[in-house]
């Protein structure tokens, strides 16, 4: 079975996370930001959700986990939840 790892911030609004995405462009730190901004109790830990398999999250997150690049930051991804972004650490 394929497994991901991955971490996330989850903020309430779109305008939120992109104003993340871009200061992450721009060279802050994605744990940082999690620890600061994430609605998550993931944020504590830099957004760090550990290694998961398919189905595991909501659609939207499985969709960016097993399909989108390995090492980029992807969103924002709109789920039941907010607005996250998504970094996937690795994958097999």
């Amino acid at each position: 079975m394929a497994t991901a790892t991955a971490r996330h911030i989850l903020v309430s609004t779109e305008d939120k996370c992109n104003e993340l995405k871009t200061q992450i462009e721009g060279g802050a730190d994605f744990a940082v930001l999690a620890k600061e901004h994430s609605s998550c109790p993931s944020g504590k830990s830099g957004g760090d959700l550990g290694s998961f398999g398919p189905g595991m999250m909501v659609p939207e997150f499985d969709q960016v986990c097993f399909n989108e690049a390995v090492g980029e930051v992807h969103g924002p991804v709109k789920t039941q939840f907010g607005y996250h972004l998504v970094e996937v650490t690795s994958r097999s």
